[in-house]
């Protein structure tokens, strides 16, 4: 089993294991960080969207800090890595945030009109919590970057 594990590349990846730990830890702080905030636990926050810090700005970043460490800050592999972080990044702050609010407003609207509905037919609640705040995204972003500096530099990989 060893072996195998060895000889499997992506086991190998420092780049892609920085990804998926940034990504595990931001979500796993979201829970703390909705401790914090709202003074209440909700384990839940582990795996939905949206909320402190940002794991899709986390992983990203921490993708493109690895290109960087591993193929150099001039290759066009990390060009093609920064231009796809900046833009998730920009799409988590801006586009996803935006769906959330029209989401919360549909919501809105579909409240007021629930005495037109026949029968007592209640739409479901459309999610509001998609997209993220400049905070959050540059939170994300920093952890990601962070994460990759010591998966990179500290931790050992075999064969790597």
């Amino acid at each position: 089993m060893i072996e195998f594990i060895q000889n499997f590349e992506l086991f190998q990846n420092r780049i892609f294991w920085s990804a998926v730990l940034a990504n595990f830890t931001a979500q796993l702080l979201k829970v703390f960080t909705y401790l914090i905030t709202e003074k209440e636990f909700n384990i839940n926050r582990a795996v939905e969207t949206g909320g402190m810090p940002s794991s899709h700005s986390s992983s990203v970043a921490a993708m493109a800090t690895g290109v960087g460490l591993e193929m150099g800050f001039q290759s066009p592999m990390f060009a093609l890595a920064a231009v796809f972080c900046l833009v998730v990044l920009h799409d988590a702050a801006g586009v996803r945030k935006e769906a959330g609010e029209h989401a919360a407003m549909l919501n809105t609207i579909m409240e007021d009109l629930q005495h037109l509905f026949q029968d007592g037919f209640k739409p479901k609640q459309l999610k509001t919590l998609l997209g993220h705040t400049r905070l959050q995204v540059a939170a994300g972003t920093l952890l990601g970057v962070i994460t990759a500096l010591i998966v990179m530099k500290w931790i050992w990989v075999p064969n790597a």
